[in-house]
């Protein structure tokens, strides 16, 4: 939860810094166009260098006031309440795909470390060295040596077991990030069917069928279907990227538990002749 709750606050630092960068562009744009009063005789080249940055500012707000409206027209609390499923879904995307990104390990680095502690300090040594390492991998090596005394098969045993509590951390939350992208289009829907009520409603009590008065409650249907919709594929797309970056992991551990274990087996080979 602590890391949501960060994760939270870095999103919510990041939309007070656009914001302010929004204003800032609304100032710079203000300057221009009070600059170009001004100088009415600079040349027409220096007009049109200064009016590009005025245009993109002025889109920028057109943009930011449009989304704005048709934000309010959707009804304010239905959409910020379809909005909220993006801000969370987003929370725990984001903290999912920075620990699996953190997870990552160097296999062949760490495999080629524990055969050089092996030979050098025998089993100590290369706990000392998965000790030492951070990352899933690791820790399902440090495991399975641990085991070592009580034989290969124990420490093939504790490697596999291991490594299915690794794989489920490797997949936390991401039950939740599909529940968002399921809520996210069903509010959407919700909504449609609350404007087609209020629609109907309108005909009910002005005893006439029109358009202005079934617009407004078809507009906001379309609108809260249209959200719920956006909010269901970006959640989708990052939820996908998550899922390629925990296969990726989990093929990483595998091949590089098979080579740990024909490692420690040529160990084991060389301390029983000894």
């Amino acid at each position: 939860m602590k890391k949501i709750f960060a994760t939270l606050t870095v999103l919510a630092m990041l939309t007070f810094g656009s914001a302010v960068m929004m204003a800032q562009e609304e100032a710079a744009a203000v300057e221009e166009a009070a600059v170009e009063q001004v100088d009415e005789a600079a040349p027409a080249a220096v007009e049109e260098v200064a009016e590009a940055p005025a245009e993109e500012a002025g889109g920028l707000v057109a943009l930011h006031k449009t989304l704005k409206t048709k934000f309010i027209e959707g009804g304010a609390g239905f959409m910020a309440l379809t909005l909220v499923t993006l801000v969370f879904g987003l929370a725990l995307c984001i903290e999912r795909i920075i620990y699996l990104s953190l997870s990552k390990t160097n296999t062949k680095e760490l495999l080629a470390n524990i055969e050089a502690a092996l030979k050098q300090g025998g089993i100590e040594k290369a706990l000392d060295v998965c000790r030492n390492t951070r990352g899933p991998v690791a820790s399902i090596f440090y495991q399975g040596l641990s085991r070592y005394d009580e034989g290969i098969e124990v420490v093939e045993k504790t490697v596999a077991s291991y490594g299915g509590v690794q794989l489920g951390l490797l997949e936390k939350n991401l039950s939740w990030i599909t529940l968002f992208i399921a809520i996210a289009p069903s509010l959407g829907f919700l909504g449609t069917i609350i404007g087609m009520i209020e629609a109907f409603d309108k005909i009910q009590q002005v005893g006439d069928i029109s358009a202005t008065v079934v617009a407004g409650g078809i507009k906001v249907a379309l609108l809260t279907t249209l959200l719920g919709l956006i909010i269901a594929v970006v959640l989708q797309l990052f939820y996908n990227y998550i899922l390629s970056l925990v296969e990726g992991l989990v093929n990483e551990m595998e091949d590089s538990s098979i080579s740990l274990l024909d490692i420690v087996v040529e160990y084991d080979a060389a301390q029983k002749k000894k």
